[in-house]
Protein backbone atom coordinates (compact mmCIF):
# COMPACT_ATOMS: atom_id res chain seq x y z
CA UNK A 1 0.00 0.00 0.00
CA UNK A 2 1.44 3.34 -1.10
CA UNK A 3 -0.07 6.39 0.54
CA UNK A 4 0.53 9.74 -1.18
CA UNK A 5 -0.44 13.15 0.18
CA UNK A 6 -0.38 16.37 -1.86
CA UNK A 7 0.07 19.20 0.61
CA UNK A 8 2.01 19.62 3.83
CA UNK A 9 -0.13 21.57 6.27
CA UNK A 10 -2.74 20.67 8.91
CA UNK A 11 -4.81 18.29 6.78
CA UNK A 12 -1.68 16.41 5.68
CA UNK A 13 -0.50 16.06 9.27
CA UNK A 14 -3.94 14.83 10.33
CA UNK A 15 -3.85 12.25 7.54
CA UNK A 16 -0.38 11.01 8.46
CA UNK A 17 -1.36 10.59 12.08
CA UNK A 18 -4.66 8.97 11.09
CA UNK A 19 -2.90 6.44 8.87
CA UNK A 20 -0.26 5.63 11.47
CA UNK A 21 -2.87 4.87 14.10
CA UNK A 22 -3.78 1.76 12.11
CA UNK A 23 -0.90 1.17 9.67
CA UNK A 24 2.60 1.53 11.07
CA UNK A 25 4.49 0.09 8.12
CA UNK A 26 3.37 1.06 4.64
CA UNK A 27 5.16 4.09 3.14
CA UNK A 28 3.70 7.58 3.01
CA UNK A 29 4.93 10.19 0.52
CA UNK A 30 4.21 13.90 1.03
CA UNK A 31 4.47 16.23 -1.98
CA UNK A 32 4.44 20.00 -1.48
CA UNK A 33 5.29 22.99 -3.62
CA UNK A 34 6.63 24.69 -0.48
CA UNK A 35 10.13 23.77 0.62
CA UNK A 36 9.53 23.97 4.36
CA UNK A 37 8.91 21.53 7.17
CA UNK A 38 5.21 21.59 8.09
CA UNK A 39 4.37 24.86 9.80
CA UNK A 40 1.31 26.63 11.20
CA UNK A 41 0.11 29.17 8.64
CA UNK A 42 -1.83 31.30 11.14
CA UNK A 43 1.47 32.12 12.85
CA UNK A 44 3.07 34.01 9.95
CA UNK A 45 1.78 37.33 11.32
CA UNK A 46 3.35 36.52 14.69
CA UNK A 47 6.64 35.86 12.92
CA UNK A 48 6.63 39.44 11.63
CA UNK A 49 5.35 40.71 14.96
CA UNK A 50 8.34 39.10 16.68
CA UNK A 51 6.21 36.85 18.87
CA UNK A 52 7.53 33.65 17.31
CA UNK A 53 10.28 32.37 15.02
CA UNK A 54 10.53 29.75 12.28
CA UNK A 55 11.50 27.04 14.75
CA UNK A 56 8.49 27.61 16.98
CA UNK A 57 6.18 27.87 13.95
CA UNK A 58 6.73 24.22 13.13
CA UNK A 59 3.47 22.30 13.35
CA UNK A 60 5.27 19.12 14.35
CA UNK A 61 8.83 18.35 15.59
CA UNK A 62 11.79 18.02 13.23
CA UNK A 63 11.67 14.23 13.62
CA UNK A 64 8.01 14.02 12.58
CA UNK A 65 8.57 12.67 9.06
CA UNK A 66 11.23 10.19 10.13
CA UNK A 67 9.22 9.02 13.13
CA UNK A 68 6.24 8.31 10.87
CA UNK A 69 8.17 6.76 7.95
CA UNK A 70 7.25 9.63 5.64
CA UNK A 71 9.16 10.39 2.46
CA UNK A 72 9.00 14.09 1.58
CA UNK A 73 9.16 15.65 -1.88
CA UNK A 74 9.31 19.34 -1.01
CA UNK A 75 9.59 22.32 -3.33
CA UNK A 76 7.92 20.49 -6.23
CA UNK A 77 4.39 21.10 -7.45
CA UNK A 78 1.96 18.33 -8.35
CA UNK A 79 0.42 19.27 -11.70
CA UNK A 80 -1.95 16.41 -12.46
CA UNK A 81 -3.51 13.16 -11.27
CA UNK A 82 -3.64 10.19 -13.64
CA UNK A 83 -6.53 8.21 -12.15
CA UNK A 84 -6.17 5.33 -14.63
CA UNK A 85 -2.51 4.73 -13.81
CA UNK A 86 -3.00 5.82 -10.17
CA UNK A 87 -0.11 8.25 -10.24
CA UNK A 88 0.61 11.87 -9.40
CA UNK A 89 2.60 13.84 -11.97
CA UNK A 90 4.95 16.56 -10.74
CA UNK A 91 6.08 19.71 -12.53
CA UNK A 92 9.39 18.05 -13.52
CA UNK A 93 7.39 15.12 -15.00
CA UNK A 94 8.29 12.82 -12.11
CA UNK A 95 5.50 10.29 -11.52
CA UNK A 96 4.60 8.98 -8.08
CA UNK A 97 2.42 5.88 -7.83
CA UNK A 98 -0.33 5.73 -5.23
CA UNK A 99 -2.81 3.21 -3.90
CA UNK A 100 -4.52 5.82 -1.74
CA UNK A 101 -4.18 9.57 -2.42
CA UNK A 102 -5.07 12.61 -0.34
CA UNK A 103 -5.40 16.01 -2.01
CA UNK A 104 -4.79 18.65 0.67
CA UNK A 105 -3.81 21.56 -1.54
CA UNK A 106 -5.38 24.34 0.54
CA UNK A 107 -6.22 27.67 -1.02
CA UNK A 108 -4.48 30.55 -2.75
CA UNK A 109 -4.89 34.33 -2.55
CA UNK A 110 -7.45 35.90 -4.84
CA UNK A 111 -6.03 38.98 -6.52
CA UNK A 112 -8.79 40.85 -8.35
CA UNK A 113 -8.02 42.73 -11.55
CA UNK A 114 -6.89 46.27 -10.65
CA UNK A 115 -5.78 48.81 -13.20
CA UNK A 116 -2.07 49.56 -12.78
CA UNK A 117 -1.30 46.64 -10.46
CA UNK A 118 1.50 45.58 -12.78
CA UNK A 119 3.24 48.92 -12.14
CA UNK A 120 3.54 48.30 -8.38
CA UNK A 121 7.01 46.94 -7.62
CA UNK A 122 6.55 46.03 -3.96
CA UNK A 123 3.30 44.07 -3.88
CA UNK A 124 2.52 41.02 -1.77
CA UNK A 125 -0.14 38.59 -0.66
CA UNK A 126 -0.13 37.15 2.86
CA UNK A 127 -0.76 33.43 3.15
CA UNK A 128 2.58 31.61 3.27
CA UNK A 129 5.91 31.74 5.02
CA UNK A 130 7.52 33.00 1.81
CA UNK A 131 4.91 35.78 1.67
CA UNK A 132 5.83 36.85 5.20
CA UNK A 133 9.56 36.72 4.46
CA UNK A 134 9.16 38.73 1.26
CA UNK A 135 7.06 41.37 3.00
CA UNK A 136 9.48 41.63 5.90
CA UNK A 137 12.39 42.25 3.53
CA UNK A 138 10.45 45.00 1.74
CA UNK A 139 9.36 47.11 4.71
CA UNK A 140 11.26 49.52 6.94
CA UNK A 141 10.50 52.11 9.57
CA UNK A 142 9.94 54.60 6.73
CA UNK A 143 7.39 52.47 4.84
CA UNK A 144 3.83 53.55 4.21
CA UNK A 145 1.85 50.35 3.67
CA UNK A 146 -1.51 50.01 1.95
CA UNK A 147 -3.46 46.84 2.76
CA UNK A 148 -6.40 46.09 0.49
CA UNK A 149 -8.74 43.88 2.49
CA UNK A 150 -10.14 44.21 6.02
CA UNK A 151 -10.82 40.53 6.58
CA UNK A 152 -8.94 38.07 8.76
CA UNK A 153 -5.85 37.80 6.57
CA UNK A 154 -5.51 41.53 5.95
CA UNK A 155 -5.90 42.48 9.60
CA UNK A 156 -3.48 39.82 10.82
CA UNK A 157 -0.97 41.23 8.34
CA UNK A 158 -1.58 44.70 9.81
CA UNK A 159 -0.90 43.38 13.29
CA UNK A 160 2.33 41.76 12.13
CA UNK A 161 3.83 44.82 10.46
CA UNK A 162 2.46 47.86 12.30
CA UNK A 163 5.38 48.31 14.69
CA UNK A 164 7.88 47.95 11.84
CA UNK A 165 6.56 50.65 9.48
CA UNK A 166 5.68 54.34 9.42
CA UNK A 167 1.96 53.94 8.62
CA UNK A 168 -0.68 51.41 7.63
CA UNK A 169 -3.87 52.22 5.73
CA UNK A 170 -6.55 49.57 5.16
CA UNK A 171 -9.05 49.86 2.31
CA UNK A 172 -12.06 47.58 1.88
CA UNK A 173 -15.16 47.62 -0.29
CA UNK A 174 -17.29 46.47 2.67
CA UNK A 175 -18.75 49.09 4.98
CA UNK A 176 -17.16 47.45 8.03
CA UNK A 177 -14.26 45.20 8.98
CA UNK A 178 -14.48 41.42 9.36
CA UNK A 179 -17.98 41.31 7.84
CA UNK A 180 -17.86 37.54 7.29
CA UNK A 181 -17.58 36.71 11.00
CA UNK A 182 -18.84 39.70 13.03
CA UNK A 183 -22.03 41.69 13.33
CA UNK A 184 -22.06 45.50 13.15
CA UNK A 185 -21.45 45.98 16.88
CA UNK A 186 -18.58 43.50 16.93
CA UNK A 187 -16.98 45.04 13.85
CA UNK A 188 -17.13 48.51 15.42
CA UNK A 189 -15.50 47.33 18.66
CA UNK A 190 -12.60 45.62 16.91
CA UNK A 191 -12.14 48.50 14.46
CA UNK A 192 -11.95 51.01 17.33
CA UNK A 193 -9.33 48.89 19.08
CA UNK A 194 -7.16 48.63 15.95
CA UNK A 195 -7.58 52.34 15.14
CA UNK A 196 -6.32 53.19 18.61
CA UNK A 197 -3.05 51.51 17.62
CA UNK A 198 -2.66 53.99 14.74
CA UNK A 199 -4.19 52.15 11.78
CA UNK A 200 -6.32 54.14 9.31
CA UNK A 201 -9.38 52.53 7.72
CA UNK A 202 -11.07 53.67 4.51
CA UNK A 203 -14.18 51.53 4.09
CA UNK A 204 -16.97 51.26 1.56
CA UNK A 205 -14.69 51.86 -1.41
CA UNK A 206 -12.03 50.18 -3.51
CA UNK A 207 -9.01 50.97 -5.64
CA UNK A 208 -10.04 52.32 -9.02
CA UNK A 209 -6.50 52.72 -10.29
CA UNK A 210 -2.98 52.04 -9.06
CA UNK A 211 0.27 53.71 -9.98
CA UNK A 212 3.73 52.65 -8.83
CA UNK A 213 3.24 54.29 -5.43
CA UNK A 214 -0.35 55.44 -5.08
CA UNK A 215 -3.94 54.26 -5.21
CA UNK A 216 -6.82 56.31 -6.54
CA UNK A 217 -9.95 55.13 -4.73
CA UNK A 218 -13.45 55.10 -6.18
CA UNK A 219 -14.58 57.58 -3.52
CA UNK A 220 -12.07 60.12 -4.87
CA UNK A 221 -9.42 59.74 -2.17
CA UNK A 222 -5.79 59.11 -2.97
CA UNK A 223 -3.52 56.92 -0.83
CA UNK A 224 0.26 57.05 -1.25
CA UNK A 225 2.20 53.91 -0.37
CA UNK A 226 5.61 52.26 -0.63
CA UNK A 227 4.36 48.70 -0.12
CA UNK A 228 1.06 47.12 -1.20
CA UNK A 229 -0.54 44.03 0.36
CA UNK A 230 -3.55 42.47 -1.39
CA UNK A 231 -5.65 40.40 1.03
CA UNK A 232 -9.17 40.43 -0.38
CA UNK A 233 -9.85 36.70 -0.13
CA UNK A 234 -8.82 33.20 -1.14
CA UNK A 235 -9.80 30.56 -3.67
CA UNK A 236 -9.65 26.79 -3.06
CA UNK A 237 -7.06 24.84 -5.03
CA UNK A 238 -9.49 22.35 -6.54
CA UNK A 239 -8.02 22.07 -10.04
CA UNK A 240 -6.20 18.73 -9.57
CA UNK A 241 -9.48 16.99 -8.79
CA UNK A 242 -11.47 18.93 -11.40
CA UNK A 243 -8.97 18.23 -14.17
CA UNK A 244 -8.97 14.53 -13.29
CA UNK A 245 -12.75 14.43 -13.71
CA UNK A 246 -13.71 14.61 -10.04
CA UNK A 247 -16.75 16.46 -8.70
CA UNK A 248 -16.16 20.02 -7.56
CA UNK A 249 -18.38 22.95 -6.67
CA UNK A 250 -16.94 25.94 -4.84
CA UNK A 251 -14.55 23.42 -3.36
CA UNK A 252 -13.82 19.71 -3.84
CA UNK A 253 -16.87 17.58 -3.03
CA UNK A 254 -16.31 14.76 -0.53
CA UNK A 255 -18.45 12.41 1.56
CA UNK A 256 -18.39 12.05 5.34
CA UNK A 257 -15.17 10.02 5.08
CA UNK A 258 -13.48 12.74 2.98
CA UNK A 259 -13.61 10.53 -0.12
CA UNK A 260 -13.88 12.31 -3.48
CA UNK A 261 -15.79 11.03 -6.51
CA UNK A 262 -12.50 9.69 -7.92
CA UNK A 263 -11.55 6.10 -7.01
CA UNK A 264 -9.04 5.82 -4.14
CA UNK A 265 -8.72 9.63 -3.91
CA UNK A 266 -9.53 11.69 -0.82
CA UNK A 267 -9.47 15.42 -0.11
CA UNK A 268 -9.26 17.50 3.05
CA UNK A 269 -8.71 21.05 4.25
CA UNK A 270 -9.35 24.43 2.70
CA UNK A 271 -9.66 23.03 -0.83
CA UNK A 272 -12.82 21.11 0.10
CA UNK A 273 -16.42 21.70 1.03
CA UNK A 274 -17.57 20.47 4.44
CA UNK A 275 -21.06 19.70 5.71
CA UNK A 276 -21.83 22.46 8.21
CA UNK A 277 -23.77 20.69 10.95
CA UNK A 278 -25.36 23.96 12.12
CA UNK A 279 -26.72 25.27 8.80
CA UNK A 280 -27.11 21.93 7.05
CA UNK A 281 -25.22 23.28 4.04
CA UNK A 282 -22.13 22.10 2.23
CA UNK A 283 -19.64 24.95 2.20
CA UNK A 284 -15.98 25.77 2.54
CA UNK A 285 -14.90 26.00 6.19
CA UNK A 286 -11.31 27.18 5.94
CA UNK A 287 -10.26 26.47 9.51
CA UNK A 288 -7.16 24.72 10.79
CA UNK A 289 -8.96 22.39 13.26
CA UNK A 290 -11.43 21.33 10.57
CA UNK A 291 -8.56 20.67 8.16
CA UNK A 292 -6.77 18.48 10.68
CA UNK A 293 -9.91 16.48 11.54
CA UNK A 294 -10.76 16.00 7.87
CA UNK A 295 -7.25 14.77 7.20
CA UNK A 296 -7.40 12.41 10.16
CA UNK A 297 -10.73 11.02 8.94
CA UNK A 298 -9.27 10.46 5.46
CA UNK A 299 -6.25 8.72 6.99
CA UNK A 300 -8.48 6.36 8.96
CA UNK A 301 -10.56 5.49 5.90
CA UNK A 302 -7.48 4.94 3.72
CA UNK A 303 -6.47 2.11 6.06
CA UNK A 304 -9.93 0.55 6.10
CA UNK A 305 -11.16 2.07 9.35
CA UNK A 306 -14.24 4.27 9.52
CA UNK A 307 -14.66 7.45 11.54
CA UNK A 308 -16.99 9.93 9.84
CA UNK A 309 -16.26 13.64 9.94
CA UNK A 310 -19.70 14.99 10.79
CA UNK A 311 -19.32 17.76 13.35
CA UNK A 312 -17.87 20.59 11.28
CA UNK A 313 -18.99 24.10 12.22
CA UNK A 314 -17.85 27.57 11.23
CA UNK A 315 -15.52 28.87 13.93
CA UNK A 316 -12.82 31.50 14.35
CA UNK A 317 -10.55 32.19 17.31
CA UNK A 318 -8.33 35.19 16.70
CA UNK A 319 -6.87 38.24 18.35
CA UNK A 320 -5.69 41.68 17.28
CA UNK A 321 -3.19 43.51 19.47
CA UNK A 322 -4.30 41.55 22.53
CA UNK A 323 -8.03 41.95 21.89
CA UNK A 324 -9.58 38.50 21.55
CA UNK A 325 -12.41 37.38 19.27
CA UNK A 326 -14.11 33.98 19.11
CA UNK A 327 -17.08 33.22 16.87
CA UNK A 328 -18.88 29.99 16.00
CA UNK A 329 -21.93 28.65 14.24
CA UNK A 330 -24.79 30.55 12.63
CA UNK A 331 -26.36 33.87 13.59
CA UNK A 332 -29.87 32.89 12.45
CA UNK A 333 -32.10 32.90 15.53
CA UNK A 334 -33.02 34.79 18.68
CA UNK A 335 -30.17 37.02 19.88
CA UNK A 336 -29.15 37.33 23.53
CA UNK A 337 -26.65 40.18 23.88
CA UNK A 338 -24.57 41.36 26.83
CA UNK A 339 -21.94 44.10 26.62
CA UNK A 340 -20.04 46.53 28.80
CA UNK A 341 -18.09 48.68 26.35
CA UNK A 342 -15.00 46.49 26.06
CA UNK A 343 -16.56 43.02 26.26
CA UNK A 344 -19.30 41.85 23.93
CA UNK A 345 -21.19 38.58 23.80
CA UNK A 346 -24.03 37.52 21.51
CA UNK A 347 -25.64 34.10 21.83
CA UNK A 348 -27.98 32.94 19.06
CA UNK A 349 -30.71 30.47 20.03
CA UNK A 350 -33.16 28.59 17.82
CA UNK A 351 -35.27 25.44 18.25
CA UNK A 352 -34.05 24.84 21.83
CA UNK A 353 -30.42 24.80 20.61
CA UNK A 354 -27.52 27.19 20.75
CA UNK A 355 -26.82 27.91 17.08
CA UNK A 356 -23.97 30.41 17.28
CA UNK A 357 -22.14 33.04 19.27
CA UNK A 358 -19.80 36.01 19.11
CA UNK A 359 -17.46 36.76 22.03
CA UNK A 360 -15.12 39.76 22.04
CA UNK A 361 -12.77 40.76 24.85
CA UNK A 362 -13.47 38.25 27.62
CA UNK A 363 -13.57 34.91 25.81
CA UNK A 364 -12.99 32.65 28.82
CA UNK A 365 -14.56 29.21 28.52
CA UNK A 366 -15.97 29.87 25.07
CA UNK A 367 -15.35 26.18 24.39
CA UNK A 368 -18.43 25.32 26.43
CA UNK A 369 -20.60 27.28 24.00
CA UNK A 370 -18.84 25.58 21.09
CA UNK A 371 -19.57 22.18 22.60
CA UNK A 372 -23.26 23.05 22.97
CA UNK A 373 -23.39 23.94 19.26
CA UNK A 374 -21.34 21.02 17.99
CA UNK A 375 -23.10 18.37 20.08
CA UNK A 376 -26.58 19.92 19.65
CA UNK A 377 -27.30 19.72 23.36
CA UNK A 378 -30.93 20.74 24.13
CA UNK A 379 -30.94 23.92 26.17
CA UNK A 380 -33.77 22.71 28.41
CA UNK A 381 -31.50 19.87 29.57
CA UNK A 382 -29.07 22.30 31.21
CA UNK A 383 -29.20 25.41 33.36
CA UNK A 384 -29.17 27.79 30.41
CA UNK A 385 -29.85 30.84 32.57
CA UNK A 386 -26.53 30.19 34.30
CA UNK A 387 -24.81 29.43 30.98
CA UNK A 388 -26.06 32.69 29.43
CA UNK A 389 -24.29 34.75 32.06
CA UNK A 390 -21.12 32.74 32.34
CA UNK A 391 -20.20 29.49 30.59
CA UNK A 392 -19.42 26.95 33.30
CA UNK A 393 -19.61 23.20 33.67
CA UNK A 394 -21.73 23.40 36.81
CA UNK A 395 -24.69 24.25 34.59
CA UNK A 396 -24.65 20.61 33.45
CA UNK A 397 -25.71 17.60 35.46
CA UNK A 398 -22.93 15.26 36.55
CA UNK A 399 -24.11 12.69 34.02
CA UNK A 400 -24.04 15.29 31.25
CA UNK A 401 -20.58 16.45 32.25
CA UNK A 402 -19.25 12.91 32.04
CA UNK A 403 -21.10 11.91 28.88
CA UNK A 404 -21.16 15.06 26.80
CA UNK A 405 -18.12 16.95 28.03
CA UNK A 406 -15.66 14.12 28.18
CA UNK A 407 -15.79 13.65 31.93
CA UNK A 408 -14.65 17.22 32.63
CA UNK A 409 -15.11 18.32 36.24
Amino acid sequence: MNYVIIGNSAAAVGCIEGIRRFDKENPITVVSDEKYHTYSRPLISYLLYGKTDEERMKYRPDSFYKDNNVNTVLGKKAVSINKEEKEVVLEDNTKIKYDRLLVATGSRPFVPPMEGLDKVKKKFTFMTLDDAKGLESAISSKSNVLVIGAGLIGLKCVEGILDKVKSVTVVDLAERILPSILDEKGSALVQRHIEEKGVKFILGTSAAKLTANSAELKNGEKVDFDVLVVAVGVRPNKELIKDAGGEVRKGIVTNEFCKTSLPHVYAAGDCTESYDTVTGENRILALLPNAYMQGETAGYHMTGSEKPYDKAIAMNAIGFFGYHVITAGSYDGEEIVTEDGENYKKLVVKDNLLKGYIMIGDVARAGIYTKLIREKIPLDSIDFELIKEKPQLMAFSRADREQQLGGAH
